[in-house]
């Protein structure tokens, strides 16, 4: 489909060799006109392809006004934005083909400035679902696909593993089949807070919080599977219905009152997506959670932090979250919580949505640095000065990724990297006595 720009034809050229308007020269070319122009061979047939995808409709409305383009955080770090995938495709390039397919995050940050409502969140899932049909995947997201099939998560690893970190939780943590019984919250523990081992250093923390709190609660364990929803916005539509089938038989199978989860896509995926495949109840991220139970909660110890903050997509931007987080942040004892010039619904994105967590590899080939690593160091010159600075997230795919960063961009020392939910626990256990000196 790839064509030459459309040919622009000027019939004719006007111009008065003298004229003077209000006593003010114009002669020239100072008042030159032109006849109508005539716009011919133009490439249809590209539009025509995206805008017939069930998602694609709107590609169509863009009328090229540029505001996506300064909000897109990958044009940040390389050459992006709505606007310019719409350009190729009005060329008649096939974005199949090309390596801006796969470089949307799907953050919406675009579409909330867009005066057409213009919406990549529904565009980049419906042709990358071609894509996927058509074999036209990245290899690291090939071997995603197959490892969320065979084992129900992006890692592969055993769902038995699933619960291997509460061994360490310090707390009992209830599986929800052998209890017998309903209750109050069953909480969707998600796939990297329940392997990667910096999202079990949350996981642990929320048992305790839990805990303390009196909830009662309990977890599904090796019966749970990945929500899915980044592997639908990377175009695996059919993946994330049949794990959408087996998480619903598995809610069902159960009574309770909410469903708790850590992950913002899994908070996208059950609130605003499984009611359209049978299954409705009340979903709240864990930040939405325990925000109204602040006052409850005994924290025991002050932690001297310059906190900053860093908004999920899926959790603000998209979903429209933004106080919780800042609440509990708030009601830590000692934190000082300063906000990041992206804050909020102009948020930065962490690179890890709409398949990003799995493609950090191909999408170095294209951009100057990684998302994370530009976020970063935003947050190093918001807290990061005097080595009290803390990156605060809430999101289990943050940890890993702004921690990688921190390293890669000579940080380590200056910024931590912690869930909102790791500085409650902390601030809740009791004071750490000094340390005596040590005998020379």
């Amino acid at each position: 489909m790839g064509r030459e720009l459309p040919i622009v034809k000027v019939d004719q050229v006007f111009e008065l060799a003298e004229a003077v308007v209000d006593g003010v020269d114009i002669s020239g070319h100072w008042n030159r006109m032109f006849s109508q122009r005539s716009v011919t061979e133009y490439p249809t047939e590209a539009m025509d392809w995206v805008t017939s995808l069930d998602g694609g409709e709107s590609l169509r409305d863009c009328y090229q006004c540029g505001k996506c383009v300064p909000v897109c955080p990958v044009n940040h770090v390389g050459d992006y934005g709505p606007r310019k995938l719409n350009a190729k495709v009005l060329r008649g390039n096939n974005l199949l083909d090309d390596p801006d397919l796969w470089l949307c995050t799907t953050c919406g940050n675009c579409y909330r400035v867009c005066p057409k409502e213009v919406n990549p969140l529904r565009i980049m899932p419906a042709i990358r679902e071609q894509a996927v049909l058509e074999g036209k995947v990245p290899d690291e997201l090939s071997d995603v696909f197959r490892n969320l099939q065979k084992s129900g998560n992006p890692m592969g690893e055993s769902p038995r593993k699933r619960i291997d970190w509460v061994a360490e939780a310090g707390v009992e943590v209830p599986l929800i089949s052998q209890l017998g019984r309903p209750v109050d919250v069953l909480w969707y523990v998600s796939d990297y807070t329940s392997y990667h081992p910096r999202g079990k250093d949350a996981a642990r923390a929320m048992a305790r919080v839990l805990t303390a709190l009196g909830v009662d609660f309990a977890i599904l364990g090796p019966e749970e599977r990945s929500d899915a929803d980044s592997a639908r916005l990377a175009g695996e539509t059919g993946l994330f219905e049949m794990l959408a089938e087996h998480n619903i038989g598995t809610f069902r199978k159960y009574e309770f009152k909410r469903l708790v989860v850590m992950d913002p896509h899994a908070y996208n995926a059950f609130k605003n997506l499984y009611p359209e495949l049978g299954w409705e109840g009340e979903v709240l991220h864990y930040t939405q959670f325990l925000a109204p139970l602040v006052d409850r909660i005994e924290f025991r110890s002050t932690i001297e932090l310059d906190v900053t903050y860093h908004d999920p997509c899926y959790l603000g931007r998209n979903n429209g979250e933004f106080d919780a987080p800042r609440r509990l942040l708030s009601a830590i004892p000692g934190v000082r919580l300063t906000e990041m010039p992206h804050n909020r619904a102009n948020g930065y994105c962490c690179g890890g949505g709409g398949g990003g967590m799995w493609l950090d590899g191909f999408v170095a080939d294209h951009v100057s640095e990684r998302l994370s690593e530009r976020r970063v160091r935003e947050a190093v010159d918001t807290v990061g000065t005097d080595g009290t600075g803390v990156l605060s997230v809430a999101c289990p795919y943050e940890p890993s990724r702004f921690e990688d960063a921190v390293k890669s961009t000579g940080n380590d020392g200056r910024i931590v990297v912690r869930d909102i939910v790791e500085l409650i626990d902390e601030a809740m256990q009791p004071p750490q006595p000094p340390q005596s000196p040590q005998p020379g």
